[in-house]
Formats: structure tokens, C-alpha cells, sequence
């Protein structure tokens, strides 16, 4: 009897390692498991990762978003300050009306701009802008001798 139960013992552990069960299950499937939890673990960190590449991504592009709109914003100003002294050729409350005009002298080479009045609805067609008021003043005297002689000057805060 206590032949048999070691010969049984030795034909266990031979046949065990053997088995393929056995290896990829373990003893009581503990293995497989394990495993299984483990892979659905790095699935799972593999998915946050991704969603958290996209997230840094798109905070990126609302960022370089935001910055170009600040950029803008900044040059529009200091085009505006360049430009304080405007020599106005006419003035609309109709908008239309105000970009056809403008198209006018445009065709004639003057670099107009639709300036909006404060605290109103006109919109006034600038045939030129100066930063410097002499310049303007000058520029304006000649504009009214020889383009329109009904220009004015219109200075922005």
C-alpha cells in the first residue's frame, strides 16, 4: 500500500508538468484567472493613455486657438493706434452701401477700411489712415484739391 500510494505520487508529478491543462490553468485555474484579469488590466491602461493623448491634444489646439486670437486681437490694436488719423470720404448706416463705396476707391488705389463710429450705426469709408497728424492734415488739404473735395478727418481715441 505504501508502494502503490508513492508510486501513484511519482506518477502524478511526472504526468503533471506534462499536462497542458494543468500548466495553463494551474491547480485550481488561479492561472488563467489571473491572466485574464491582468490583460483586461493593460487593456484598460491602454485606453486611458489614448483618451489621454487626445485630451493633452486638443488642449493643445485650444490653446494655439486662443493664442491666435490674442495675436490678432493685438495687431488689430496697433493697427488701429498707427492708424488714429483717418481721412473719411463718406459715411453710411447701411453697410452695402459703405463696401461699395469703399470698393470704389479701392479700384482707384487708395487702401480703404470700413472704420464703425463709436456709439452709433454709421460706418465710415476711410480712404487713408496716418499715424502722425501733420501727415493727415497735409494728406487731407490735397485729397480735397484734387479726389473729394467733401473728405474730412476723423481721429480715434
Amino acid at each position: 500500500m505504501r508502494h502503490l500510494f508513492a508510486v501513484l505520487l511519482i506518477l502524478l508529478l511526472a504526468v503533471a508538468p506534462s499536462c497542458n491543462f494543468l500548466r495553463n490553468k494551474g491547480i485550481f485555474g488561479k492561472k488563467a484567472r489571473t491572466l485574464a484579469a491582468y490583460r483586461a488590466q493593460q487593456d484598460s491602461i491602454r485606453v486611458i493613455d489614448s483618451l489621454r493623448k487626445v485630451h493633452e491634444h486638443m488642449l493643445a489646439l485650444e490653446n494655439a486657438k486662443l493664442d491666435s486670437i490674442r495675436l490678432n486681437e493685438e495687431e488689430r490694436l496697433a493697427r488701429e493706434k498707427e492708424s488714429k488719423y483717418n481721412i473719411i470720404v463718406g459715411s453710411f448706416i447701411t453697410p452695402e452701401f459703405a463696401v461699395s463705396f469703399a470698393d470704389e476707391f479701392r479700384q482707384q488705389g487708395y487702401d480703404t477700411k470700413i472704420v464703425k463710429l463709436e456709439g452709433t450705426d454709421f460706418e465710415l469709408v476711410s480712404a487713408e489712415a496716418h499715424s502722425n497728424l501733420r501727415e493727415a492734415v497735409s494728406r487731407l488739404q490735397r485729397f480735397q484739391d484734387t479726389v473729394a473735395f467733401d473728405a474730412w478727418l476723423y481721429i480715434r481715441n
